[in-house]
């Protein structure tokens, strides 16, 4: 019996795994919305990734996901501003997303594939 129990729960763990969810609070946003968007408009964009990568160009801050509490004071003092994340693949950005939510921020978006979608469309990167 228990031979047949770890397959079983694994299978669960990856059947379950595969629906994530993206949560209500939060919107994807392609890369060439993204660049649509920043040609028409000034926008706050924040790079959450760590270690620190090469920023898109337009880049409004460098706030790691995991310290969004501790850089309050570089974020939008009005939480109805759209705030855009971003980091190399999109995970990180779900959760800055998520600690931007519990500190009463409304107006979300997550770069859909980060960086590395931003750089295979052929957009900018600030020079080193």
């Amino acid at each position: 019996m228990k031979k047949l129990l770890y397959p079983v729960i694994v299978f669960i763990f990856l059947v379950t795994g595969c629906s994530f969810q993206k949560p209500d609070y939060l919107k994807t946003i392609t890369a060439a919305d993204l660049n649509k968007i920043m040609q028409q408009s000034d926008i706050f964009l924040v790079d959450v990734h760590i270690p620190e990568q090469q920023h898109i160009s337009g880049t409004d801050a460098f706030i790691p996901y995991n310290k969004v509490e501790e850089h309050q004071d570089k974020l939008p003092d009005d939480k109805n501003t759209p705030i855009y994340l971003y980091c190399e693949g999109g995970p990180m950005g779900n959760a800055a997303a998520r600690s931007l939510y519990d500190l009463g921020y409304r107006n979300l978006y997550n770069l859909e594939g980060g960086s590395k979608a931003w750089r295979k469309a052929g957009f900018d990167f600030e020079k080193k």
